[in-house]
């Protein structure tokens, strides 16, 4: 009987010092996240949020609370955190935003840097010299985050006005114009904050000029694809509608854009992503 009793008493033991073991057990995976997250480097960092708030078709739940987190996060990174060096504002690439000389303003080119593209989210940098232009074009149904990593940029962004008001345009070769109202005429100077466009609002048709040397952190989601409906077109304004392109109703700004072809002088070349690696 005794040893009956004992061995009920030492399974009993056991089980208590399994229990107390268990509270404190954490497993290795979950363990590792901890750590990892704790040590991760931005860009990693940005890459997790994206994941877990894009899917193919765009926001993964109501837009406020991801975008806070993401402007949140996308407002921390600096040059360093994924790669980058500042350039020096000194340099004689190009001759301002009024420059005359139209060549040398084109003459150096605007690098691409693909950091992560996916079906969901594309992560990239855009580095411009002084005087680099990004025409005006459009981001159709995406959600778009910008944030100037260095440098100073001039930025005009419109949104189409709804419901849409088209007229037929008197010359070849442009058969239609859309009236867009102007949301956004401004310089953004490094450290600022992450601009947002929506499919709809916040400048979703938007140009680039350097004023310096600059970079700009972009994350699209989803990204471009054409088979898809989502292609990158250009715009211009075009002033064969009343005094001009621009148009006032003493509150706001408005503009008849043009579509037009890519343009030529777009220089753009790719460049590698020399930042801190992505897990995947």
């Amino acid at each position: 009987m005794f040893s009956e009793i004992q061995k009920v008493t030492d399974k009993a033991m056991v089980f208590l010092q399994q229990k107390a073991h268990s509270a404190l057990y954490i497993p290795k995976q979950k363990l590792y996240m901890a750590m990892s997250n704790t040590n991760s480097p931005k860009v990693q960092l940005l890459y997790d949020l994206c994941k877990s708030t894009f899917t193919p078709s765009g926001l993964s739940s109501a837009p406020s609370q991801p975008v806070h987190k993401l402007c949140s996060l996308l407002d921390t990174i600096v040059p360093a955190d994924v790669g980058l060096k500042e350039e020096s504002p000194n340099d004689d690439r190009g001759h301002g935003i009024f420059g005359l000389n139209r060549v040398a303003r084109w003459a150096q080119p605007i690098t691409y840097v693909d950091i992560h593209e996916c079906d969901s989210f594309t992560m990239c940098i855009f580095c411009f010299p002084t005087s680099a232009v990004i025409p005006l074009h459009d981001h159709p149904g995406m959600t778009v985050f910008s944030k100037v990593l260095y440098g100073s940029m001039f930025v005009k962004a419109y949104d189409w006005v709804e419901p849409a008001c088209i007229k037929e345009s008197q010359e070849p070769g442009c058969p239609q114009v859309r009236l867009a109202r102007l949301v956004a005429d401004k310089v953004l100077t490094a450290p600022c904050g992450t601009s947002v466009l929506y499919p709809k609002s916040g400048g979703n048709l938007h140009c680039f000029t350097a004023v310096t040397p600059c970079a700009v952190l972009d994350v699209l989601a989803p990204p471009y694809r054409e088979d898809l409906g989502r292609k990158c077109t250009y715009y211009v304004p075009y002033s064969t509608f009343g005094n001009g392109a621009q148009i006032s109703n003493g509150k706001e700004e408005y503009a008849w854009l043009s579509e037009i072809e890519t343009p030529d002088d777009l220089y753009m070349r790719s460049g590698v992503y020399v930042g801190p690696s992505i897990r995947v």
